[in-house]
Order: structure tokens, then sequence, then C-alpha cells
């Protein structure tokens, strides 16, 4: 690990009225208990395992919950002190802002502020919204105001839409890194990026089951007109990825095997990842000794953070 400490590309914030509103609505991450949250928590645990800087988020369920006007007032209440947290912490925190779809026009209004106006280093994306996938020609208006801006956008998973959670077993365990690898194949037949060549999109946990299954992923082709399956393999191996509950002695090997080393990024996933998993795939990516990834790799991408040089302790 570098001198200047690891930045964290995949960290959450619940900020007190956020937390009210998944109360309100009684949803949580996909039956996840929401876990307690506060900067100064935060902060703590980032020293503990040697983090100079952690880019904030909102996780699923996101702000949207069926009424725009609402989704709307709560991703700039939102993002407006997610700004202040960072103004007041600019070397310990970033920010991805969260955005409001399937509200598409709200989505674009807010990614103008968030990215404009507050200085926002990314916007935040689920992977579905409300069944719309990233891929959904819909949702192309969004792109382009994302490309004319150079953003970086983060895809966080969601539980997928219509799939019943297995009885006592979370959706973040198993059907989210599953929405991850729709939404990143929907991108991938439609060239979203390819089309939106200035976007970098980053994929949670190591882009779900992309790199064990990119080739079967690739025969997309047959049913895509105009798609080859060269063009679906360039655009999946253009996603970036992050290490969160993803850095083990058996994924790596396939994360390094499909994804250029320069597009690994570390993630922690706090405050919902137990700190005890935590440093367990810390100590294993350490030992993996992938380079760039501790804090190079996102330095490239989010040149901001090159400046936030406060060493963990």
């Amino acid at each position: 690990m570098t001198g200047t400490g690891r930045i964290d590309v995949h960290q959450h914030l619940i900020p007190a009225r956020y937390r009210s509103a998944l109360e309100e609505q009684g949803l949580t991450a996909g039956g996840w208990p929401t876990p307690d949250w506060d900067p100064e928590a935060a902060l703590a645990m980032m020293d503990r395992r040697a983090t100079a800087t952690g880019v904030l988020s909102i996780s699923a369920p996101g702000v949207h919950f069926g009424d725009d006007a609402a989704a709307r007032e709560l991703a700039r209440a939102v993002n407006e002190e997610h700004a202040d947290l960072v103004r007041e912490n600019p070397d310990r925190f970033g920010q991805f802002a969260v955005l409001t779809l399937p509200d598409v026009d709200g989505a674009v209004a807010e990614a103008v502020h968030a990215l404009d106006v507050l200085g926002a280093d990314g916007v935040v994306l689920l992977s579905n919204a409300g069944g719309v996938y990233l891929g959904d020609a819909s949702l192309d208006p969004l792109w382009q105001v994302l490309d004319e801006r150079d953003a970086v956008v983060f895809v966080h998973p969601t539980a997928p839409p219509g799939l019943p959670m297995l009885p006592g077993l979370p959706s973040p365990l198993l059907d989210f890194p599953f929405d991850t690898t729709r939404a990143a194949l929907q991108m991938a037949t439609r060239q979203v990026l390819a089309r939106h060549p200035r976007v970098r999109v980053i994929l949670s946990h190591a882009g779900g089951f992309v790199p064990f299954v990119a080739s079967r992923l690739a025969g997309a082709a047959m049913f895509t007109e105009g798609v080859t399956e060269a063009d679906i393999l360039a655009e999946l191996r253009s996603f970036y990825v992050d290490t969160a509950l993803s850095a083990t002695p058996t994924a790596l090997p396939s994360i390094t095997a499909f994804f250029s080393p320069d597009h690994v990024l570390y993630g922690s996933d706090f405050p919902f990842a137990p700190e005890s998993w935590g440093t367990t795939f810390d100590r294993e990516l350490d030992e993996a000794g992938l380079p760039g990834v501790d804090r190079a790799n996102a330095e490239a991408l989010l040149p901001r953070l090159r400046t936030a040089t406060r060493s963990g302790t």
C-alpha cells in the first residue's frame, strides 16, 4: 500500500434525513438491515484501515420510492448535505451524487446541479430503477449529459425486479451481483459507453459475475443487430470495477484476467459490510499485491483526489 493511504470508491453515507425516509417507507437495501453511520465513525474506520479518502454514495434502494417530486426533493437535500461534508473534509471524503431514476428529467437536472454547482466527483446510479436498466433507450438523455461533463458513474446494485428474495437470504448476498451483471450486459449490447466515450463507469463488487461469464455474455451478439461479440467484450472491458467484498484468492484471478489492471479500484462497502469482513478482504488484497489498486488507479480516474494525502493511522 502507498504511504498516502487508500482511496475507497465504494463507501456509503446514511444521513439522518435519508434514514428517516427509508424508515417511513419500510425499506432496506434488499433486506439488509440499515447500519448505523455518521461521519466520525467513517473517519475512525478509515484511520483504522489506512484509508485516506472515502468516496461516499447512497446505496440501494436510492431515493425514488414512487413519487417523482418527493424523489427530487430528497435527492437535492441529500446531495447538498453530502457536498457540505466534502467541503468540510475535502481530503477525507468524496461525492458520488444520488439521482432520481426512473425519473429521467429529474435525474438530468440533478446531475447538472451536482456536477456543475456542487462539484461532485461523479454520480451514483442503481443497476435498475423500477425495472429500467441502464442501457434502456429512455436513459439516453442522461448519458448524453454525463458524457458532456466527462462524468464518473458509480453503478451500485439493487434487487432485480420481480425476483423474490430467498427466505432468510438478503438480496445483497446473491441477487445484487446478478443485477449488476444484467445492467452491464444491457449497456454493452446497446454500446452505451462506445456512444458516450467520455463517461467512465465503475461497477460494484468486481462487476458482479461479468469477469466469470464474459465470453458467455458476448453471445448476446447473436440477438443484437449491428453488434459483434468483439463489441460486447470491448464494452465490458471498458468498465472499472471495485474490490468491495470481492478481494479473495478465488475472485481476484478472474478479475485481473478480464479487466485491465488500471481498471481495478479499492472498495470497502462500509458501513454495510461488517468491519470484520472488510479487514479480511483488505488483508487478502494486500497479499495479492495488485499494482495501483489502493490509490493510483483512483487518482487517475478522479484527479481531485490526488490532493488527498492524509495517511490512515
